[in-house]
C-alpha cells in the first residue's frame, strides 16, 4: 500500500515557484554560467550580474529540484540540464519558458480556474483570438523545441516514392516543419499560412535556412484564405487539439480538397489512450486545452480516425514521434 501522505498536493499548490525558478535561471543564462565558471558561486554570481545571496538561494533550490548537484559549496550540472538548459549546447531549449510561462499563459491557468472547468473551456475564445500576440511569442521561442521532430518528419517524407513538391503549411507558426521538408526536398516550395506578424517570424527562419526563394506566406485565418490547391502534401501541425470535433473535421475538409489526387497530410498531435490518463504529458495536454481555448481537446487515435473519414479522407494512421511526447497523423 502507498505511504498516505500530502506531498503531491503541496507539490503542486507550490508548483509555480518552479517556474519562477526557471524562468530566473534561463533570463540569467545561470546555467551556462555555472559550466563556464567551474561552479564556484562567487565567479557565477558576477557573471550573471546578481547578488551572490540571491545566486546562491536560486541555485540550492534548483539543487533541490534535480537541476543541479551541490557537492563542498560547488555547483554541478546534470547531464540533462548541461544538455538542454546551457546555451552553448546545440539542444539548449530555455527560450521555450518565453511562451510556456508567459504572462499570458500562467494568467489563463491561475486566476480563476474554477471558471474554465465550470464553463468546460476558456472564457471566451482564449488563444484561439484572432491575431493574438502570444503566438508570436510562440514562433518565436518554441522552435528548439519542434526542431528535432521536423526534422524527422521532412526526412520521412524526403524517401517517399513521390517526394512532395508543393507543400501547405497550414498554421505555420515558426515554420519549421515545411522550413525542414524544404530543406529535405531542394524541389519544394511551400506555402505557409498563419497570422501576418507570426508569418514574419517564419519568414526569418526560412531566411536563416536559405529556402526563402521556395517559401511564400498567406496570411489571415487558416478557415477563411485562399490558400490555393493541387498541394501533394498539407502540414496541419499542433492545431487540431485547438478546437472541436465538428470544427476539426470542417479544417480538415479543407485541407483534403486543396490537395492533389495522391496528396496527403500530416498532423502532429498529443495523443492519449482510450483511457485518457496515459501517456502522462498527452493525456495532461487536455487541460492545457481546457484552460486555454473554448472547445480544445487531446483526441484519441479512434477520434482522430473519425474526424478524418468525415473530412473524406479513406484512410487515418497515428504513429509514435520517439522522443517527442507526440505523434504523428497521416491523412490519405
Amino acid at each position: 500500500m502507498d505511504d498516505i501522505s500530502p506531498q503531491a498536493f503541496i507539490d503542486a499548490t507550490m508548483a509555480y515557484q518552479k517556474t519562477a525558478a526557471v524562468k530566473a535561471a534561463v533570463a540569467l543564462d545561470l546555467f551556462t554560467a555555472i559550466a563556464d565558471e567551474d561552479g564556484d558561486l562567487e565567479r557565477i554570481a558576477e557573471r550573471v550580474k546578481a547578488a551572490k545571496r540571491g545566486v546562491r538561494i536560486l541555485c540550492d533550490f534548483l539543487a533541490v529540484h534535480g537541476f543541479l548537484q551541490k557537492e563542498t559549496g560547488q555547483y554541478r550540472l546534470t547531464p540533462s540540464t548541461s544538455a538542454f538548459l546551457t546555451t552553448s549546447s546545440p539542444a539548449w531549449i530555455g527560450s521555450i519558458v518565453d511562451f510556456l510561462a508567459a504572462p499570458e499563459m500562467t494568467a489563463l491557468w491561475l486566476e480563476d480556474p474554477v471558471a474554465f472547468v465550470r464553463n468546460g473551456g476558456a472564457l471566451g475564445l482564449g488563444n484561439i483570438a484572432p491575431d493574438h500576440p502570444v503566438w508570436v511569442k510562440f514562433a518565436r521561442s518554441m522552435a528548439p523545441f519542434v526542431a528535432q521532430t521536423a526534422q524527422s518528419i521532412a526526412q520521412q517524407v524526403s524517401v517517399w516514392p513521390q517526394a512532395p513538391t508543393r507543400v501547405l503549411d497550414v498554421a505555420a507558426g515558426h515554420g519549421l516543419f515545411g522550413i525542414a521538408i524544404a530543406k529535405a526536398i531542394p524541389g519544394a516550395e511551400v506555402v505557409a499560412t498563419d497570422w501576418q506578424p507570426v508569418l514574419e517570424v517564419a519568414m526569418e527562419h526560412a531566411v536563416a535556412a536559405g529556402v526563402n526563394s521556395r517559401y511564400r506566406t498567406v496570411a489571415g485565418s487558416a478557415f477563411e484564405v485562399d490558400w490555393g490547391t493541387n498541394f501533394d502534401l498539407a502540414l496541419v501541425t499542433n492545431f487540431l487539439h485547438h478546437f472541436d470535433p465538428p470544427t476539426c473535421v470542417e479544417i480538415l475538409s479543407k485541407v483534403r480538397k486543396s490537395l492533389g489526387p495522391a496528396g496527403r497530410a500530416l498532423a502532429v498531435e498529443f495523443v492519449p489512450d482510450e483511457n485518457r490518463v496515459s501517456p502522462p504529458f498527452a493525456a495532461a495536454f487536455s487541460f492545457v486545452m481546457l484552460a486555454s481555448t473554448p472547445q480544445g481537446d487531446a483526441y484519441t487515435a479512434r477520434e482522430l480516425e473519425q474526424m478524418g473519414r468525415e473530412a473524406g479522407f479513406s484512410n487515418v494512421s497515428v504513429t509514435p514521434l520517439p522522443p517527442s511526447p507526440e505523434a504523428l497523423v497521416t491523412f490519405e
